[in-house]
């Protein structure tokens, strides 16, 4: 391996798109969650699938370590440069190619926007739902099977892609699926690239489907005594067909953080913020039929908001929520982690979250897409503390232990990493060798985002 002769014939290559400045570096090797600093060897800046083909041919006859980068927003370290290397990102390739809306899909390249790409769909009644939160890239959604608050009724990336163009370790281009509805036609290569890290290939186009923008939005958000009850709210909704849009779940704490951070006046208790989607009369009835559900289930404070102000407000202090926990306790950092579980078991792994945290030193407030689920816990611990940190870990680790004990998974959507690697034995058994195999079948000389996802050795 021969980084430097690698960064020689890349710069020579990439011209103005290669940089080695500090600030490139630093801005690549930072993480959104406790991991600490990682920076690349330089920083590289494609501006097509030509360009990409040939970074991964020059990396791949020096055995230069590649990391694919898109807005730098992944929580389990996917973009960190464990072993040096290039970062190859993505923002200079962030056009909508082609809006099909007879087809409902649209081209893109991966470092389009999810924002962006919804502004560009305005005037064609469609819109792109998945809906992680970050304004985080498309191709970076696809690589970590991205999902968010609108998962429970729109599916995930793994849902929303239905076919990619893929540059291989070796700098062969594959394109996989099409845009037919449905395939029938070998394996099912673009399911294997979603969710693949970087660890595969490196994704220079996205083709994905749309949705009608639907006709009546309305959003509400509604109060409970306990976590338990709002969580039995939740999965009384869930199995009673309710086609909720969004519904998600905040803990005291993730109020007390929201209303300080945004300005709300949300009851500090456990909260639901809902949002159904429809014409205007099937979300009044939607709406009407939650109201008796969380009736039941000791609710109150169930307010609409149909305004689209007032929605976006709403929805806002949401995705500011992992922010404002943060602000809360100056001077922090988070081990942010999730995990997903049967809708029947999500109140006993809220519940047994909720009192082990209690029982630690660290605050730890708890938010998550509950339709679906799939929670976090945002555990926050003094920036250099080695004993917090210690203990914050120890938190996750019976986190992702009690999803796999309630037959869930450890990780709902935030993805492996280097932050879940520990566990991916315990949940896949032999398939994660099978794993392995695969990386060495398409990645010979693992040059593809090592030391992520799998373990080779």
């Amino acid at each position: 391996m021969s980084i430097p002769d690698a960064l020689a014939a890349l710069s020579s290559f990439l011209g103005e798109g290669y940089s080695c400045s500090k600030s490139d570096l630093d801005v690549h090797g930072q993480s959104e969650s406790y991991f600490p600093q990682t920076a690349p060897d330089a920083v590289l800046y494609p501006k097509s699938t030509d360009e990409v083909a040939g970074i991964l041919r020059i990396c791949a006859e020096h055995g230069c370590p590649v990391i694919g980068f898109g807005t730098g927003t992944s929580l389990e370290g996917q973009a960190m440069a464990l072993s040096g290397g290039v970062s190859v990102d993505f923002s200079k390739m962030d056009q909508v190619l082609e809006i099909r809306p007879e087809d409902m899909i649209v081209r893109v390249q991966p470092g389009c926007t999810r924002e962006a790409l919804n502004v560009r769909l305005r005037d064609t009644g469609l819109f792109f739902p998945v809906d992680p939160g970050a304004n985080a890239s498309l191709g970076g959604m696809a690589a970590t099977r991205a999902s968010g608050t609108t998962a429970v009724r729109y599916g995930t990336m793994r849902d929303n892609v239905i076919a990619l163009e893929v540059v291989l370790a070796d700098g062969r281009v594959i394109r996989t699926g099409s845009a037919a509805p449905k395939t029938s036609a070998g394996y099912d290569l673009t399911g294997l690239f979603v969710g693949s890290e970087g660890t595969l290939g490196l994704m220079t186009e996205l083709t994905l489907k749309l949705q009608g923008q639907p006709e009546a939005i309305s959003a509400a958000v509604c109060g409970f005594e306990t976590i338990g009850n709002a969580v039995d709210a939740v999965i009384e909704t869930i199995q009673m067909g309710l086609p909720m849009a969004r519904i998600e779940f905040l803990d005291t704490d993730s109020v007390k953080a929201v209303n300080a951070y945004s300005g709300l006046k949300i009851a500090e208790c456990p909260q639901l913020l809902v949002e159904f989607h429809g014409s205007a009369k099937a979300v009044a009835e939607q709406s009407e039929n939650f109201g008796e559900i969380i009736a039941d289930h000791g609710g109150s404070g169930y307010e609409w908001a149909t305004r689209a102000e007032d929605r976006s407000a709403l929805w806002a202090a949401r995705h500011n929520a992992y922010f404002a926990i943060l602000a809360s306790r100056p001077n922090t950092r988070a081990v942010v982690t999730d995990l997903c579980v049967p809708i029947s078991q999500l109140a006993q792994a809220v519940e047994e979250t909720r009192a082990d945290i209690a029982a630690s030193p660290l605050a730890g407030p708890i938010l998550g897409h509950v339709g679906d689920g799939n929670f976090h816990a945002i555990l926050l611990l003094e920036d250099g503390n080695v004993e917090e940190l210690a203990v914050a870990k120890q938190l996750a680790d019976r986190m992702a232990q009690r999803a796999l004990r309630l037959g869930g998974t450890i990780t709902g959507e935030h993805g492996v990493g280097v932050g879940k690697m520990p566990h991916m034995q315990a949940e896949h058994g032999d398939g994660w060798a099978i794993m392995a195999d695969i990386k060495r079948a398409l990645d010979p000389d693992n040059i593809m985002n090592p030391g992520k996802m799998v373990r080779l050795n």
